[in-house]
């Protein structure tokens, strides 16, 4: 692997796949070098390989039955449709949790009447399962609480319902502590003692390998489930979980169902969102879809997301839609005015030479903390916790760099925590408020000992070099065959060395802030090749000298005035 650092970010350029490797590929596929390279750094090496990449099958899933606890869940679900007992579906108030209520919702709804939902209120029960939600159940004769993306760690909770008489599957994935809870049963890949294939799944994947599962035993037609994958690709792309193995197989047929025909709800946010009409990605997901649905949960309650994610009545369709994207409105506006002040707080900390950043105030909105963490990183790069008081605690969300273990640096705080959760990149906490001031200096000096000063510099990953004069449609079309893109299967990112501008640059933008390119390079000097570098005008004095530079880029395709046509997104730029 090779690393060049510059002023501002770190390249890193990943390692070349074996020569003879790529020659096969390139001789079996018909590819230039680059994807024969591409694929071989995604675990591609033969023929076979590839044609599963490049055309997931949905007979590749695995046999939901491999999942520990698997043949227990089942049967419990169809004993209480049997003996006509109250079943709860419980999620978390996230896109994740609310798209894995409705689709196990969705699905025993056509067959069984005795159903309800619940979600969590984010400000009174606070993440996860929650003695008030098992109350609920108990005081409306629920028997049965199907839990999905949490409970995980509800020990204590799940011991609580047991002695009310009501049982619990949980569906979960994320990673279990020491003990597992003592439900009726515990589907999560990441057990220890589960040895399903793929670790890897969102909490509504899981919740479809429940559906899954459940089909196979009563002789349900796989095909009648497939509509159901539009809930789980948006949990898929807002959860940010690896879209390799069955998550790409997942969230290939996924985007299929959410493209030619999605369920009410989802049809009206894309509608909403200004997507209608073109093909909707992964990246559409992330940005316009998942933060509306999450903005039920963060501005008012999500069951309203749930609420629409199920419904088949327009008419309440088109109105909590316009909640929704009302609610996703007033949380950018909060977000905003919160990462200023925080920017602020940050910029008075007298203590410049902090590797980590810790900020408390009680009147912070709960629901955009995690989103103002994530600003902060942008702005400065750092595993960074930001809390607000909620409940009497402090509580809030923290996100981490690239290479640092967040959650394991938090987690050695646990003694001065009430609860935490999470992983590597982000996690929740919540702690006394009086421990806030040990806790920023602890962790402090956790992070302090542990971070290595390259993990505070922003990281460009790159695939590998490439020459301006390879890229051509042909490439760009192969190359989007690669999709869906997601972690671990990143839209591809080349370096060229040595460009010049040809004299048409210039800084563009409202404030001057970005910088279009017509790129060359010696070999080829007659074909310029278009460029946009957002927030980099303070390159322009090469352009303007005609210094050569080397560039970090993705490919896009650009459209004006009806006309088509490749151009560069420049990641970075290093001068010579």
């Amino acid at each position: 692997m090779q690393i060049a650092i510059s002023m501002e970010k770190i390249w890193k350029i990943k390692a070349s796949g074996d020569e003879n490797d790529i020659q096969h590929l390139k001789e079996v596929l018909g590819v230039p070098a680059p994807i024969a390279n591409l694929l071989i750094q995604r675990g591609v090496k033969t023929f076979d390989e590839a044609k599963s990449f490049f055309r997931p099958d949905l007979k590749d899933l695995h046999d939901p039955f491999l999942l520990t606890d698997m043949e227990k869940a089942v049967d419990r679900i169809q004993w209480a449709i049997k003996n006509n007992e109250k079943i709860l579906i419980y999620g978390d108030y996230d896109v994740d949790g609310t798209t894995s209520v409705a689709l196990v919702y969705s699905f025993l709804q056509k067959r069984y009447s005795s159903l309800e939902y619940y979600i969590p209120d984010r400000y009174s029960e606070g993440y996860g399962i929650s003695y008030k939600s098992i109350d609920h159940a108990h005081n409306n004769d629920v028997s049965l609480i199907i839990a999905l993306d949490c409970g995980i760690k509800a020990i204590e909770k799940v011991k609580y319902a047991k002695q009310r008489g009501i049982d619990f599957i949980i569906c979960d994935h994320h990673n279990p502590g020491e003990k597992i809870p003592d439900a009726l049963a515990v589907l999560d890949p990441k057990r220890v003692d589960c040895e399903y294939p793929f670790k890897e799944l969102s909490g509504c994947g899981v919740g479809f390998k429940l559906v899954q599962a459940y089909s196979q035993k009563h002789n349900i037609d796989f095909e009648e489930i497939i509509p159901l994958l539009d809930l789980v690709v948006v949990s898929i792309a807002s959860d940010i979980v690896p879209i390799i193995g069955e998550n790409r197989i997942l969230a290939f047929y996924g985007l299929q169902v959410l493209n030619s025909g999605p369920r009410l709800g989802l049809k009206t946010i894309i509608e909403i969102s200004g997507i209608k009409g073109k093909e909707i990605k992964i990246d559409d997901i992330v940005f316009k879809i998942g933060p509306r649905i999450n903005a039920a949960g963060r501005m008012e309650a999500g069951a309203k997301a749930v609420e629409l994610l199920i419904t088949q009545d327009y008419t309440l369709a088109f109105d909590r839609g316009e909640k929704i994207n009302l609610y996703n409105n007033q949380r950018r506006s909060i977000d905003h005015s919160i990462t200023e002040q925080a920017l602020e707080l940050i910029a008075s900390d007298k203590n410049k030479d902090r590797r980590s950043t810790v900020l408390y105030n009680p009147n912070w909105h709960k629901g955009v903390v995690g989103i103002v963490a994530s600003r902060l990183i942008e702005n400065y790069y750092k595993p960074t916790v930001v809390l607000t008081e909620s409940n009497g605690f402090a509580t809030g969300s923290a996100r981490s760099v690239f290479g640092f273990d967040l959650y394991s640096a938090i987690g050695e705080c646990e003694d001065l925590l009430e609860s935490f959760g999470g992983h590597r990149f982000a996690a929740g906490l919540t702690l006394r408020i009086e421990n806030v001031p040990i806790f920023k200096k602890r962790f402090e000096q956790i992070v302090s000992e542990r971070i290595t000063s390259e993990q505070l510099i922003p990281l460009v990953e790159i695939d590998g070099p490439l020459e301006l004069n390879e890229i051509t449609p042909k490439l760009f079309r192969i190359i989007n065959q690669f999709e869906p893109f997601g972690p671990e299967n990143m839209s591809p990112v080349f370096f060229t060395e040595d460009v010049v501008d040809n004299g048409d640059g210039r800084i563009v933008g409202s404030t001057k802030e970005h910088l279009k390119l017509s790129l060359i390079q010696e070999e080829n000097p007659f074909r310029p090749f278009p460029a946009i570098a957002f927030n980099q005008a303070r390159h322009f004095h090469l352009l303007k000298k005609g210094i050569p530079f080397d560039i970090a880029y993705s490919i896009v395709e650009n459209e004006y005035m009806g006309q088509k046509s490749l151009q560069l997104n420049i990641k970075d730029i290093k001068e010579d």
